[in-house]
């Protein structure tokens, strides 16, 4: 029997090394394809929040939307991705309501007219998110500053009709405090 070369071992280790590689690359595309699906859903908007968790080929949607067909969609959208075997669906439907329609317009508008925020009217999918429940409204998503996050609570807290905002946005470029 002959002894292996340093140049076999090498290219077999390069190929575990690749294959490996592989199977990282593939299962941080699929989240990436999760993603994706998502954000395409057509009615999927500001007013709804969908959070998803990959773990090999299961996907575990959460979150809250505004109308059921947003969570339907959803689920189905994910279940046509190739890779994915198994979906479960914990995503909250907020209650059908009237006057909560009337306070997400209301808080969309407060969210806009903020001129440092302004920007998200032009964004397909606003990087702050308003799930409204029982008029009691809860942020999710990201702003720049925390000016921006510490106004936008003010703000909606004077809208008429609202009985809380909690404000679970995070603030993606944090200023060191002086002094």
């Amino acid at each position: 029997m002959r002894k292996p070369t340093n140049w076999r071992i090498g290219i077999v280790a390069a190929a575990l090394a690749l294959a490996t590689l592989g199977m990282s690359a593939q299962a941080a595309t699929l989240a990436d394809r999760v993603g994706h699906e998502l954000n395409m859903l057509p009615y999927y908007g500001v007013f709804d929040a969908i959070n998803y968790q990959v773990d090999g080929d299961t996907v575990t949607l959460t979150g809250a939307v505004h109308y059921p067909v947003i969570a339907e969609d959803a689920v189905q959208a994910v279940k046509g991705i190739e890779g994915v075997s198994q979906v479960k669906n914990s995503i909250e439907v907020l209650p059908l309501s009237m006057f909560d329609d009337q306070i997400r317009l209301a808080a969309w508008r407060q969210v806009i007219s903020w001129p440092s925020l302004s920007y998200l009217a032009a964004e397909p999918h606003p990087s702050v998110r308003i799930l409204v429940k029982n008029g009691h409204i809860t942020l999710e998503g990201a702003v720049l500053r925390q000016a921006d996050k510490d106004a936008l609570t003010i703000r909606l807290n004077s809208l008429p009709n609202v009985f809380s905002v909690v404000n679970d946005l995070v603030v993606e470029n944090p200023q060191p405090r002086k002094g």
